[in-house]
C-alpha cells in the first residue's frame, strides 16, 4: 500500500526471476569479442530489446500509467522520449538532417502520453522507424570515427553509440520500476 492508500500489485516473477526463459531471450548479452563496432551495436540492440520486453503485453492504459506523483513518467512516455533521442543523435547530429522533432519537448513526450491505443501504436511506429534509421546509419558508416555535428561541436559515432547505450540503460532502470508498479512484474 502506498502513502495515499492505493493498493499496489503483488510482485511477481517471470521465469526464475526473468522476463523470458533463457532460451527465448532475444538479447545476446555477450559472446565472443568481434570488434568494437559489433560490441557497441550488440549492447545497444540489447538495450533496445529490453525496452520492448519491459512493455510486452501491456495495453494502452498500462503503457500510459504514470509512475508516482508528481512525475509524468510512463512507459509510453519513455518510448516517445527514446524515439526523440534516436532521431536527435542519428538523424540530426550524425546524418545532418534538418528534421522536425517528433515531440516538441519532454513535456509533450511524457505529458501527452495518453492511454489511447492509436497514440501507443504511433509511438512504437515512430520509435521503430528511428531505430531502423540508426541501425542503417551505423551499418553504412565507414568507421566509428565518422563525425557528426552536435551544436557546432564535432562528435564521433563511437561516442554517440556509447551515449545511446547509457541513455537506454538509465531509462531501462526507470522501466523496471514502472512495470513493477503497473502489474508487479519484475525481472531482467
Amino acid at each position: 500500500m502506498t502513502d495515499d492508500g492505493a493498493v499496489l500489485p503483488e510482485r511477481t516473477f517471470g521465469w526464475s526471476d526473468m522476463w523470458a526463459r533463457p532460451e527465448d531471450d532475444p538479447r545476446e548479452g555477450g559472446g565472443p569479442y568481434s570488434g568494437e563496432r559489433q560490441t557497441l551495436v550488440r549492447h545497444l540492440r540489447d538495450q533496445r530489446l529490453t525496452v520492448e520486453l519491459k512493455c510486452a503485453g501491456l495495453d494502452a492504459e498500462g503503457m500510459a500509467r504514470r509512475s508516482a506523483p508528481p512525475s509524468d513518467m510512463s512507459l509510453l512516455g519513455l518510448v516517445r522520449h527514446l524515439a526523440e533521442v534516436e532521431q536527435y543523435w542519428f538523424r540530426r547530429v550524425m546524418a545532418g538532417e534538418d528534421v522536425t522533432p517528433h515531440y516538441t519537448s519532454a513535456t509533450v513526450a511524457f505529458g501527452e502520453a495518453t492511454a489511447d491505443p492509436e497514440v501507443v501504436e504511433d509511438a512504437w511506429a515512430t520509435w521503430r522507424a528511428e531505430v531502423s534509421f540508426a541501425e542503417r546509419f551505423v551499418a553504412e558508416a565507414l568507421d566509428l570515427d565518422v563525425l557528426g555535428d552536435n551544436d557546432k561541436t564535432p562528435i564521433p559515432l563511437r561516442d554517440v553509440l556509447v551515449h545511446m547505450i547509457e541513455e537506454y540503460a538509465r531509462h531501462n532502470g526507470h522501466a523496471d520500476l514502472l512495470r513493477e508498479r503497473i502489474d508487479g512484474r519484475v525481472g531482467q
